[in-house]
């Protein structure tokens, strides 16, 4: 039964191969683990046995790097930059130990350690050499008399002679007496730049090498030279071949002096100083190039540029013009390992080997790159002439296909067991350079190219493939057929092998038929040239990428289009189905790579790993890998992480509930300390929050402060944190505060400000706190006053049905610790019995009253705002049942008055207030009138009071 399709979420990066290497000095550790490289501002540690990049130095002040120099024990590392400065690295660590202004006043061009690892000596541009001692930190010599800039520089093996080699821009070496400072003598025999110098174990022989073609054997002893060796290639390396062993497999019959040359030819020989004849020389593969006579003077890339011994590995390294690093074993010279140093733009890159094991790379060279996954070592495959295009690989993933500049298609076969990869078939016919190339999908058949003379070519494969000794076969072309009116960018063949699919720059797309190669029909709506046509492998659909920036699936029935995914702000140059044709994988110029789901037009993920034009794009026969390459000469190998993501979260998940469990065990068993670690290490500040409210909900009033003060310091720091978003919630503010203040007394505040970010903590809760403090002083305010109202204030709300109002009195008597805002200035209303009724007034009273009232008024008038016109204002509202109305009316002391109203519209019951700031006078008054007539007969109505502040 299939399994359930599930959608993929996101990739991760699996494993790179990244540019490690881009001219310059080349150095092997001592134990022949690390090459040490130069690569910009930056030294990089490869590591053979993987061919990662495990250590990694860079310049502070982001200048080149000039020279470096590694100490025979391995453990100091100097670097000098443009700026002058010399730089002593513990480079396992990455730090920089000293740096030091270089007393050259201009850029160092050379540096050499001793055998001891004590003196260093570094040769400048100006022609000065200078020593310096990198245990006591300072300058022992500086020498003088070189002509132009010293780029070579070396000691003698035996130290207890104190003697420095060098070489300038004069063609002469010096020998340099370190006890005197002088020049000893000047070996003369070279015409050209000295490249490189050998010493025999003894120390009495030498040997050096010119880019004037020759060799010369030195008598240290005599300072002459023994004998000139013409090898007529520009010299760039020399090795000599340990004594004792046995290397008949290279020539070497006789004993004696042999060493090893690399050059510009791009082949390893072996010499026989003796007789100055060459013994050996290096073979190349059948599909290698040679290097002709008029190209070494021009760098050939197969020219080498430095020759460096590894008698540990048994074997020699050698690094090509192209940035390739070799490993030779002897006495075979058969290349053990090959890394590739800077790979300049990678124009496409797919997948290889049954398992995916291996990936082939066309790079913007002539040369196609054979990576292992696993250890990064390549195979370089020679064959094309000029810059390789694109590539295919058969279903099997052992065969595949290359074009190229050079007009011509190659197809390669990999070796399953050894995965050494060599040519079987070769054919030329197209006009123009050939851009893309497309394998038969059912079985090894045909193949179909598309070229920049707007043609395609139907190639027809034999049934049977040249071995690796023998001659390529030469492909046939079945059909050609005149397909677009510009460059062909993409073909694609269909699943079945009955459809064809090309993308030109004529910003159509179309569909052909196979293998009679007739045209179905034309795919019309980019604004932009197609980039890229692939065939989904479930639906009759078919996808294009444009350089307008879009990707669109057309119809294979009626040839119109389905949908339009937009999100690339650039071209989109390249495309693959993923996830059974329900995901498309996006490359663009934008250096993006994007996922998206067909079924909702969405863009699930954005993948930013590259820093230019992403060429290449590939999926792995088991849909689980990715692999992009782009033209900032990195590639990088994708893992799907979509079920590894899942996994996590739905352990995190678990785990969570576990916790959750557990923090509400420890709650119900009261266990507060351990609740709270738990609860802080959740990392949820809901959770503490209700941890820290079950605290204070304790029986024990200290629980809070006993909990908090046993935590730790980092737990304190968590719940300070926490405590800077409670206090921005009005709700939460007082637990906010009362864990601030368990910390603030029991914790110094040198303490307090050693938690991380404690500072900006702090800063945080003062404004809120304020805030805080502010709004529980105005709730005081209006409690108070409410208080008061409710001690204080006479009610006069009903009238007795015996003819008299019935005087209820609350309590008077003070409030402690409060001082009286308001005075009640009772109306006399005769005599009080004893349970406090008021006696009916007589009407006289009653006129008195409202003169007296009128006079208030008009004191108030006269007086003015003398308080600034500041009154506070009480609003009283007696309701008198359900649909009962009342009203109250507040006088200032201004003289201004407001009244409100409650229910109907009648203002015959009314009671009038008038409040003053400082006089401290209330006075309270019921009007007569219809509504209290008919009140005297009814019975005791209920009275309600309520108060408004402002």
């Amino acid at each position: 039964m299939a399994s359930t399709l599930q959608f993929k979420t996101n990739f991760a990066v699996s494993s790179k191969i990244e540019p490690f290497y881009k001219g310059g000095k080349v150095q092997v550790s001592k134990d022949e683990k690390h090459i040490f490289c130069t690569c910009g501002t930056r030294i990089n540690m490869l590591q053979i046995a993987t061919g990662k990049i495990v250590h990694t130095i860079e310049q502070e002040d982001q200048e080149d790097i000039t020279s470096f120099s590694l100490s025979p024990d391995s453990e100091i590392l100097v670097t000098a930059s443009r700026a002058l400065m010399l730089r002593q690295w513990n480079w396992r660590q990455g730090q920089c130990t000293r740096s030091w202004r270089a007393i050259h006043n201009v850029p160092v061009a050379s540096m050499a350690f001793d055998c001891t690892s004590t003196l260093l000596a570094t040769g400048g541009c100006d022609g000065t050499i200078k020593l310096w001692d990198v245990v006591k930190q300072y300058c022992t010599h500086n020498l003088k008399g070189s002509s132009g800039v010293v780029h070579l520089v070396e000691f003698h093996p035996d130290i207890s002679l104190l003697q420095l080699f060098s070489s300038s821009a004069d063609c002469v070496i010096r020998i340099w007496d370190l006890r005197s400072s002088k020049c000893l003598c000047v070996l003369e025999s070279h015409f050209s730049a000295v490249t490189s110098l050998a010493f025999s174990l003894d120390g009495s022989t030498l040997v050096s090498s010119g880019r004037d073609k020759i060799c010369t054997v030195w008598d240290l002893e005599k300072k002459k030279a023994k004998r000139t060796v013409p090898v007529y290639e520009t010299v760039e390396g020399v090795v000599l071949l340990p004594e004792g062993e046995d290397y008949s497999d290279i020539g070497v019959k006789n004993k004696g002096l042999h060493f090893i040359t690399a050059g510009s030819k791009g082949v390893l020989r072996v010499w026989e100083a003796s007789s100055s004849k060459c013994v050996y020389t290096q073979t190349l593969p059948a599909s290698t190039p040679a290097v002709e006579g008029g190209a070494e003077d021009d760098g050939h890339p197969r020219s080498l540029t430095y020759c460096l011994p590894m008698p540990l590995y048994g074997g020699l390294a050698t690094v090509t013009a192209e940035h390739n690093i070799l490993l030779y074993r002897l006495p075979e010279l058969t290349v053990q390992q090959q890394f590739v140093g800077y790979n300049d733009d990678i124009l496409d890159v797919k997948f290889l080997g049954k398992e995916d094991t291996h990936i082939v790379v066309a790079t913007n060279s002539s040369q196609l790159k054979v990576f292992e996954l696993a250890t990064s070592s390549c195979q370089i495959l020679y064959g094309h002439t000029d810059t390789v295009l694109s590539l295919d690989v058969f279903r099997r993933g052992l065969l595949f296909v290359s074009c190229a500049k050079d007009k011509t298609v190659r197809v390669w076969k990999m070796d399953p067991e050894t995965g050494v990869a060599h040519c079987v078939a070769w054919g030329a016919g197209h006009s123009d350079a050939v851009g893309s190339i497309c394998c038969s999908r059912l079985k090894k058949a045909f193949l179909v190219s598309g070229s920049q003379d707007s043609t395609l070519k139907l190639w027809e494969l034999p049934e049977t493939l040249p071995s690796a000794d023998s001659e390529p076969a030469r492909l046939s072309t079945q059909l050609t057929e005149k397909a677009h009116d510009k460059d062909l960018n993409s073909v694609c063949i269909s699943p079945n092998d009955k459809l064809l699919a090309s993308g030109s720059q004529d910003r159509t797309a179309k569909l052909w038929s196979l293998p009679e190669l007739s045209l179905l029909g034309v795919f019309r709506g980019h604004r932009r040239g197609v980039w890229c046509v692939q065939f989904s492998p479930m639906d009759q659909v078919l996808a294009s990428s444009s350089a307008d920036g879009t990707i669109k699936l057309w119809g294979l029935h009626d040839f119109s289009c389905l949908k339009t995914f937009e999100g690339h702000d650039a071209s989109v140059l390249k495309l693959v189905f993923t996830s059974r044709g329900t995901q498309i994988l996006t490359a663009g110029s934008d250096g993006l790579v994007k996922l998206w789901t067909i079924k909702t037009n969405e863009c699930v993920k954005t993948l930013d790993a590259h820093q230019d034009k992403v060429w290449g794009l590939h999926t792995s026969s088991k849909d689980n890998q990715m692999v992009t390459g782009s033209a900032d000469s990195n590639i990088i190998v994708w893992k799907d992480v979509t079920e590894e993501e899942l996994a996590e979260e739905q352990a995190k998940e678990e785990d969570e509930i576990l916790k959750q469990q557990e923090l509400s065990n420890l709650l119900h068993e009261k266990k507060y300390l351990k609740a709270l670690g738990l609860a802080i290490s959740l990392d949820q500040p809901h959770t503490v929050l209700q941890v820290i409210k079950a605290i204070q909900q304790s029986e024990e009033s200290q629980q809070l402060q006993k909990t908090v003060l046993k935590l730790r310091q980092d737990q304190k720091e968590s719940l300070l944190r926490f405590c800077t978003v409670w206090n921005t919630n009005a709700r939460n503010c007082l637990h906010a505060q009362a864990v601030i203040q368990v910390l603030l007394t029991h914790l110094s505040p040198e303490e307090l400000l050693t938690f991380q970010g404690a500072r900006s903590h702090l800063e945080a809760l003062i404004p809120y706190t304020e805030r805080h403090m502010q709004r529980i002083g105005r709730l005081l305010q209006g409690s108070m006053f409410l208080d008061y109202m409710w001690q204080k204030m006479r009610l006069t709300g009903a009238t007795l049905s015996s003819g008299g109002l019935d005087d209820q009195e609350m309590d008077t008597s003070s409030i402690p610790g409060c001082q009286p805002v308001f005075v009640i200035e009772k109306t006399s209303s005769g005599g009080d019995d004893r349970r406090g009724a008021a006696s009916p007034q007589p009407e006289e009273e009653m006129e008195e009253e409202q003169e007296n009232l009128q006079h208030h008024h008009e004191n108030a008038e006269e007086e003015g705002d003398e308080d600034g016109g500041a009154s506070n204002k009480a609003s009283l509202r007696p309701h008198n049942g359900v649909n009962g109305r009342s009203s109250v009316h507040v006088t200032y002391k201004d003289g201004s008055s407001e009244e409100e109203e409650d229910g109907d519209d009648n203002d015959d019951d009314m009671v009038e207030v008038k409040v003053e700031k400082k006089g401290t006078k209330v006075t309270v008054c019921e009007a007569t009138g219809s509504k209290a007539a008919a009140q005297q007969s009814s019975p005791e109505r209920p009275v309600y009071i309520q108060t408004e502040v402002r």
